[in-house]
């Protein structure tokens, strides 16, 4: 039987309990897969390892044994509370295979750091007897990096981890360690992660696939549809204004100015691919605690029709953060394995249909998206390569 690793970078975290909690709940038979893309019938031939193929670990750097994680997102309504108690067990193995992880040390990275998280991985891996391993970043949004030599080129990043000074973002420590482990990688969030030279180099150099970035869950999967129904019926979009409510983890990190920039560019540079040009319009990201797990997004969408005609339309999103992001978490593993197995080497662009800002160049429209992954994992030969 294939088992296939699942690392999480912030794996006590509410998307990673989650994606973890309903992956059990599925192998078991007690709940069906919705909201899994790879369970649909255009991905029968690829032959993706089983969602039961799946093995969990991961680093963080505190918070709560899984089982007591689950029991708030299960008073949300986030997951069934049953699947709390009927798979304590099994929770309570994968929280015994999650390591500390590193936090950013005031005078940069140093080697015995980037050692120790590859370290982990290595031992995961020998351990579990696995075929290969993805490594998901679901950690906290990061500050957008300072630049710095070391994030240039791999021989400058590995004379800066000998110095004990390399002045990386945590992301791209992480993602650095997974690498050097042979381990694919997917950035979920708007971290830096692999993307920078040095660290996209050395993913080419040790022939290793990776995904990201900024997964596209909510408000922005609602956009990445209807932006493209306004350029083809050749609508011009005048101005697209956004207000995201969020409680929980994420939106405490996204309280800080730094983190917030990361998200909102990540979100803006979307659009503007959508619809062909910039926009107008202001986009705020606020943190509202009463909100815990939930996300809230409002949307005001000002455009112009034949003759000049001002016209308008408005949308409300409101979802489960952890409940919509922990399917998809499970698709990319199966995805980013599949990458690694068929040899694809750097940044997959297929992948982009998960993505605010996916990487390796592609189209932006959610249909577009969905024609190249299905394309590709219908016959590798059709990718965009």
């Amino acid at each position: 039987m294939t088992r296939i690793g699942v690392w999480s970078i912030g794996a006590r975290g509410s998307v990673a309990t989650t994606a973890v909690l309903g992956a059990l709940a599925v192998r078991a038979g007690a709940v069906e897969p919705i909201g899994c893309v790879t369970e649909r019938p255009e991905f029968a031939a690829a032959g993706l390892p089983g969602i039961g193929d799946l093995v969990f670990g991961g680093h963080d750097l505190h918070g709560t044994h899984l089982a007591k994680g689950a029991e708030p997102l299960a008073g949300a309504g986030a997951v069934p509370p049953r699947l709390t108690e009927m798979f304590a067990e099994e929770l309570g193995a994968v929280d015994r295979r999650i390591r500390e992880g590193v936090e950013t040390p005031a005078a940069g990275f140093s080697r015995r750091h980037v050692d120790s998280l590859e370290r982990d991985l290595r031992e995961f891996a020998e351990a579990e007897s696995l075929e290969r391993v993805v490594v998901v970043d679901l950690s906290g949004t990061e500050p957008p990096p300072a630049p710095a030599p070391e994030l240039t080129g791999p021989g400058r990043l590995e004379e800066a981890l000998d110095a004990g000074n390399a002045r990386i973002p945590a992301s791209s420590a992480y993602a650095y360690a997974a690498l050097r482990a042979g381990c694919s990688f997917v950035e979920f969030t708007p971290n830096a992660g692999p993307r920078p030279p040095a660290l996209s180099a050395l993913a080419e150099r040790l022939g290793l696939p990776w995904a990201g970035s900024d997964g596209k869950t909510g408000e922005t999967l609602v956009k990445s549809a209807l932006a493209p129904m306004f350029a083809t019926r050749a609508l011009r979009v005048r101005s697209w204004s956004s207000t995201n409510l969020l409680g929980g983890g994420d939106g405490r990190t996204l309280a800080d100015p730094g983190s917030n920039d990361s998200k909102t560019s990540s979100k803006a540079r979307g659009l503007e691919h959508l619809l062909g040009h910039p926009v107008d319009g202001p986009l705020h990201i606020d943190y509202v605690p009463d909100l815990g797990g939930t996300k809230v997004a409002w949307d005001h969408v000002s455009f112009e029709g034949f003759l000049g005609a001002r016209m308008s339309l408005q949308f409300t999103w409101s979802g489960h953060d952890s409940a919509l992001a922990a399917p998809l978490i499970l698709d990319l593993a199966r995805l980013t394995a599949h990458a690694h197995r068929t040899g694809r080497v750097g940044p997959v662009p297929e992948l982009g249909f998960f993505f605010k800002d996916p990487a390796g160049g592609g189209p932006h429209g959610l249909a577009e998206q969905w024609r190249a992954l299905t394309a590709w994992c219908s016959d590798d030969r059709g990718g965009l390569r």
